[in-house]
């Protein structure tokens, strides 16, 4: 019988995971002082078609965690192909996000892009922690389509695209 393998390293974990391909999105909230706040999630997923749940996964170390823990509602644009420099945009730390950004405020007030694939704005209905991030389960409670273009997707360390 064999004992416990040995634990994984970060490095393999993020290169097996990186084999998956998933959609890119822009998770928003806005403060208690109405400034919106966001950030480039690909940790995205639908949970349950009874209650309409999704979720999404925050990184402990983000610098808008706070942000989220304290909101009530968030929302999630979905980014079509050609809009890698808004997914750039929203995962680099150091400056304003939303600054010259086109965006409006939801049915919920939550910050959504405008020229996206599509949005969700969510009532939060559950927060917990698993390992190194927050898990924020999301009530669906409005959704739009905004266009039939392509998503942008990632996959091994690089954007790419359906063609």
């Amino acid at each position: 019988m064999r004992g416990d393998p040995r634990p994984v390293n970060q490095a393999e974990f993020k290169h097996a995971c990186g084999r998956f391909a998933t959609g890119i999105t822009i998770a928003s909230v806005r403060d208690a002082a109405g400034t919106p706040h966001g950030l480039t999630v690909n940790s995205f997923t639908s949970v349950s078609l009874v209650p309409p749940l999704i979720l999404i996964c925050l990184g402990h170390a983000v610098s808008v965690i706070d942000a989220f823990r304290q909101a009530t509602h968030f929302g999630v644009s979905i980014l079509a192909e050609d809009q890698k420099k808004l997914s750039e945009r929203f995962a680099r730390k150091g400056h304003d996000r939303f600054d010259g950004v086109a965006w409006h405020p939801g049915q919920t007030g939550v910050p959504l892009l405008d020229g996206v694939l599509g949005t969700i704005e969510c009532s939060c209905h559950q927060r917990f922690t698993s390992g190194d991030h927050d898990i924020v389960v999301g009530e669906v409670v409005h959704t739009r389509i905004c266009d039939d273009a392509r998503p942008l997707i990632y996959f091994a360390s690089h954007y790419r695209s359906l063609t």
